[in-house]
């Protein structure tokens, strides 16, 4: 495992990066604390570059494949235009109170609508066209999500990709042979490095982002 960035850089970086509200540090706090495998939140560093980005495009509207504890959706959601939407989807129905808890709490009902489901099926069922993408769900389904998506981003939309370092096991190549979780993930990267329908640039934050322009 290769660490993508000295702990000591992220501690400092954190420390001048805006603050995240008191409400996502409470979401923080208790994924930690309360739900399993609480490493699949975003957390500040993350969430402040997501919320950054989302207030850079002013997207209409948004589809995250992955809501997790919701953190990331009301990340992405601080810089929806206005009367935007944002539509977030998983598949974990135990999580789902505690979600629309953390939504309302927001303040965001009428801005985030989440979906409890199968990605795979409900994405070919959503109308309209999406601003801005982003996937962070299950890894071998990276590139069917990047498929049933591609058509439903307007011309110039974003999709943003997570975990496409994979703690740096995708520059292993031991760990690529071995690990299928690391190959899921070398055979996406591959794929959108040759796609020329896009632009495409993988940043080092946290566990990689690859941000993906449709042309």
């Amino acid at each position: 495992m290769i660490e993508i960035t000295n702990p000591a850089i992220e501690e400092y970086i954190s420390s001048h990066t805006s603050e995240e509200s008191l409400l996502l540090q409470t979401i923080n706090r208790e994924t930690y604390s309360e739900v399993l495998m609480p490493r699949m939140l975003s957390g500040h560093f993350q969430g402040r570059v997501l919320s950054m980005i989302s207030h850079m495009i002013r997207p209409q509207r948004i589809l995250e494949i992955g809501t997790f504890t919701g953190y990331s959706a009301l990340c992405l959601a601080e810089g929806l235009s206005d009367g935007g939407k944002l539509i977030t989807v998983d598949i974990n129905e135990e999580l789902e109170d505690r979600v629309r808890g953390y939504i309302s709490k927001a303040g965001m009902e009428h801005k985030i609508r989440y979906i409890i489901g199968n990605a795979m099926d409900l994405i070919p069922d959503l109308e309209g066209l999406f601003d801005l993408v982003f996937i962070d769900a299950d890894k071998h389904n990276y590139l069917n999500y990047y498929h049933l998506v591609f058509d439903k981003i307007t011309s110039g939309g974003f999709i943003l990709v997570d975990n496409t370092l994979w703690n740096g096991k995708v520059a292993e190549p031991e760990m690529v042979q071995r690990d299928k979780d690391t190959r899921n993930l070398d055979d996406f990267n591959k794929y959108i490095s040759l796609d020329k329908r896009v632009e495409k640039v993988i940043l080092p934050v946290r566990d990689g982002i690859t941000l993906i322009r449709k042309k």
